[in-house]
């Protein structure tokens, strides 16, 4: 008995010991990881802006096509990625595979981005579409923004209570956003009054010049299925990162890559390419049509759930980024410590979701997302090139997955995501030109962290 008492008592001092010392819980598995990968990707675009791409693409092949070609781009992302969790199992994912193949202040301009635009001005513009079908749902005229800055505030404070906390909530959230999905596609076949012009040959919304136009299109199909790799931010917190996360990976994207083409299937069976390119609410274009205004409500309540589970995502993994910063001496100490009792990165988890507050409260969370639009998808370039620099320094390496098909498929993707970040400056030359400037700004921010770092040392 008091053997049992001293292990125990042996137990709670390893973890307060390893708490003190900055080590987080490997506390998660592979079904954690796979609902981290999907509800990174799939938030309310999915069942709002496919009307986007068949303005520019106007027949039902070329609008699944587009889809269909999203979905081999993410997964040769995801291949890229797999590798890279193989070789860097470690906090912060994304973060640590720039630092450690090219330098650390490539790195911290990544972190820079992530907490100052792309995470928190991401997850206002979510917190407030939350609001705004949470408030037609209940049919309550509550303030969007204090909504939701409360649901912000409420996803903190779960997060803060431990990792298995925060991923609980998030993979409950993602199983409802996978019934909702289920529920649309089978509502859609079964009970809306059947083909609604699949003959339809064009919208006569697309853009001429083809190959451009399906270029173009593929801008918002890749903003769509971006978000796997923000999975790669809890590595440090899987209890097999080498195995579960590369596989956490490839399953989530090839579930969101169904899930994507399964609804563009209904919203063309149901639409038509015409009826999808004149609705900017085409899921509920779609459960009105199947069940009438109840359906609409429907499809609105599940819209919210899924907003909600993509703020769970995201408050539960980029917060892991800062933290590696802090222990890299490049931000505040206090980030980088993790709580006694709850073994997670709490001051670090409070940072983003006291800016995502600010933001959402702000009200120009919209604006900030178009300045980074160019600049999201240089980080994925840059990151898969980083499977370059470890194969020529590293060697194929022993176990672990590779990416099939490399060089040719790594290379396929950084070109993919050159010509997005190509695309997008073309088309937003203004907004592009403010988010360089935003990222060139953390250049004098890292010298700052860096002579600080010096000093204490």
């Amino acid at each position: 008995m008091r053997a049992g008492i001293y292990y125990l008592w042996r137990m709670r001092d390893a973890e307060e010991t390893g708490a003190q010392g900055g080590r987080l819980a490997r506390r998660l598995g592979l079904f954690d990881a796979t609902m981290i990968v999907m509800n990174g990707i799939v938030g309310a675009g999915i069942f709002m802006n496919p009307y986007v791409v068949a303005r520019l693409l106007d027949t039902p092949g070329l609008i699944l096509g587009a889809w269909a070609a999203g979905g081999v781009i993410a997964l040769a992302g995801a291949f890229v990625y797999a590798e890279l969790a193989a070789r860097r199992p470690e906090v912060g994912g994304q973060y640590a595979y720039l630092r450690d193949a090219f330098h650390p202040s490539v790195a911290f301009l990544y972190g820079w981005a992530l907490l100052l635009v792309i995470q928190t001005g991401g997850m206002a513009a979510v917190a407030v579409t939350f609001a705004r079908y949470f408030g037609e749902v209940t049919g309550t005229a509550f303030h969007e923004p204090t909504v939701a800055a409360v649901a912000l505030a409420a996803l903190t404070i779960v997060n803060c209570l431990g990792v298995r906390a925060g991923s609980r909530v998030q993979n409950a959230l993602m199983v409802l956003k996978i019934l909702t999905v289920a529920a649309l596609v089978a509502c859609g076949l079964l009970l809306s009054p059947g083909p609604n012009g699949w003959t339809v040959g064009r919208t006569g919304q697309g853009t001429p010049g083809g190959l451009l136009a399906f270029g173009a299109a593929l801008t918002p199909v890749m903003f769509s299925f971006g978000g796997w790799q923000t999975a790669s931010f809890v590595a440090g917190e899987l209890r097999d990162p080498r195995r579960d996360l590369a596989r956490g990976l490839l399953l989530g994207v090839v579930g969101v890559v169904l899930i994507y083409t399964a609804v563009n299937f209904v919203y063309l069976y149901v639409l038509a390419a015409h009826g999808l390119a004149a609705t900017e609410a085409p899921a509920s274009a779609v459960m009105r049509a199947a069940l009438g205004e109840r359906g609409a409500s429907l499809m609105a309540a599940g819209i919210a759930v899924s907003t909600l589970g993509f703020l769970s995502q995201g408050m539960l993994t980029a917060p892991r980024v800062y933290f590696a910063m802090a222990k890299d001496g490049l931000f505040f100490r206090q980030v980088g410590r993790v709580s006694e009792r709850t073994r997670v990165p709490v001051a670090a988890i409070a940072l983003q979701g006291l800016l995502a507050v600010v933001i959402a409260l702000w009200g120009r969370y919209d604006q900030i997302l178009n300045y980074v639009v160019s600049v999201d998808f240089i980080w994925f370039g840059l990151t898969a090139a980083a499977v370059f620099v470890f194969r020529k320094r590293e060697g194929k390496g022993e176990g672990g997955f590779r990416v099939p098909g490399h060089p040719f498929t790594t290379a396929f993707f950084v070109a993919a995501c050159a010509l997005v970040v190509a695309a997008t400056v073309y088309e937003y030359p203004a907004n592009s030109a403010v988010g360089f400037l935003m990222l060139a700004a953390g250049v004098p921010v890292y010298f700052f962290w860096r002579s600080r770092r010096r000093d204490d040392a």
